[in-house]
């Protein structure tokens, strides 16, 4: 795969590494990591989060915290936003009358990366805006979870303008084991990360499923994850997911509540065009039957808990 960014001489006439100065919008699960990957790759980082003091945690071994999100865009030559949905996006770029967002501080050529699973279609007019803006747009959503954002591991699904790759393409390597260029206009990353998300939903709840039959039927649990992950029948969903429901843990690295969106926007697509989605509007249903029975916030592996009639896994 082609690599982006640019080198510079260091004192001694070597080639190095281009530095950018790049802020990251909202230190979770993922930005988290991805904000250290940027930072062990050397890049100034600036951050912004809602939580003021893991911003400042983050800042105590190196970059700078800041307290608007108008500070952090007049800083940055790139901003790079990872939070939830559109929503919070628009939040983010364009605040309010309160609260000025980042688009309005970014220096003309700067670039945005947008890395939540969003419509498709609001991502294209999104990259319209801010080209009236003059700010050059990266639709980059992400898959990978938590250990992969630390590692710098994480896939991203990208499309965007080449200068915009030419500019932000050194941040997307530091951060990414694979950075797929999907195509030179907004939306395309977008289409993918829904059809990413079809997927996965739909691998978790039969994932789900499939051990609740297991365990209504008097299978051991532990025997069955063995033999399920040595056998055809296994997914990496299946193989992740279900270790959280052996070990009764849901703390929530993705919530029930994100499947609840993101296969909501699946169908939301798909509907547009007037195309079936059975297994995925089955899921949707059983996200959303787990969340209205109080697991919302809960690991997207509490979707096993609308099933009647099973003794799930304690913790040992």
């Amino acid at each position: 795969m082609e690599k982006s960014g640019g080198v510079r001489q260091d004192q001694f006439g070597l080639r190095a590494k281009k530095m950018t100065t790049v802020g990251l919008i909202g230190l979770g699960a993922m930005g988290s990591g991805m904000a250290q990957s940027l930072r062990r790759a050397g890049h100034l980082v600036q951050v912004f989060d809602v939580r003021r003091d893991v911003a400042q945690a983050f800042a105590r071994d190196g970059g700078t915290a800041h307290e608007s999100l108008a500070s952090l865009g007049a800083a940055s030559d790139v901003v790079v936003s990872v939070v939830v949905n559109a929503a919070q996006t628009e939040a983010v770029l364009f605040g309010d009358a309160s609260a000025p967002g980042c688009a309005a501080s970014m220096k003309p050529g700067s670039v945005f990366v947008m890395c939540s699973t969003v419509d498709p279609n609001w991502s294209i007019a999104l990259e319209s805006r801010l080209a009236a803006l003059g700010i050059l747009y990266i639709d980059a959503p992400i898959s990978g979870g938590a250990a992969k954002a630390a590692s710098g591991q994480i896939t991203m699904m990208t499309a965007a303008k080449p200068e915009a790759y030419a500019k932000a393409g050194d941040l997307l390597d530091a951060m990414a084991g694979k950075v797929y260029r999907l195509g030179d206009k907004a939306g395309a990353g977008s289409k993918v990360k829904i059809i990413n998300q079809l997927l996965a939903g739909v691998h978790i709840a039969a994932a789900a499923e499939a051990m609740a039959l297991g365990l209504r039927e008097g299978v051991d649990a532990d025997a069955l994850y063995e033999v399920i992950t040595h056998s055809a029948g296994n997914s990496w969903m299946f193989e992740n997911r279900m270790a959280h429901v052996l070990a009764a843990d849901y703390t929530p690295l993705s919530a029930v509540d994100i499947f609840v969106k993101d296969l909501g926007l699946v169908l939301d697509v798909a509907r547009a065009s007037k195309f079936p989605l059975p297994l995925s509007s089955t899921a949707h249903q059983m996200f959303m039957q787990a969340s209205t029975a109080g697991f919302a916030r809960e690991d997207d592996s509490a979707v096993i808990k609308i099933f009647p009639g099973i003794t799930l896994p304690q913790a040992k």
